[in-house]
């Protein structure tokens, strides 16, 4: 067997809507379909790949965080991406990596969940508007 990509990623909420939001209005991801489980949930898409997959109605973990520190995704328009955190007051942490010259862009979801944006070195650095670095958690 060897492993020939990444199929999705889980994540636990106390707040289907509150969590959805996040992912799809600030991050840009699509709720698609999601098999009729027993339990709340939501699958968001990217394209036509289903790569986060939400479950409500369980209890978080005491360590929401959990052995996983963070998911991270490719993504694109660095400054639309900092105008939409801005706007909803979402705290976050931008830098290039080293060597690359990547934009690496860190925030957390509303249960606490990190996640990083990257972006491509050729996307021009963002004019940061009102000063959200720094993460809270």
């Amino acid at each position: 067997m060897a492993i020939k990509g990444m199929n999705h990623f889980t994540v636990l909420t106390s707040d289907l809507d509150k969590c959805k939001a996040f992912y799809i209005d600030v991050l840009g991801l699509t709720e698609g379909y999601r098999p009729p489980f027993s339990f709340p949930g939501a699958w968001l898409y990217s394209g036509d790949q289903a790569i986060l997959h939400i479950i409500a109605g369980r209890p978080l973990p005491a360590d929401a965080q959990g052995v996983i520190d963070h998911m991270a995704f490719t993504a694109s328009n660095l400054q639309s991406v900092v105008d939409k955190l801005n706007l909803h007051g979402i705290a976050f942490k931008l830098h290039r990596l080293i060597g690359q010259q990547t934009w690496q862009l860190f925030c957390h979801d509303p249960d606490g969940a990190k996640v990083e944006l990257d972006f491509a070195a050729s996307e021009p650095e963002p004019k940061m508007g009102i000063a959200r670095e720094g993460l809270n958690k």
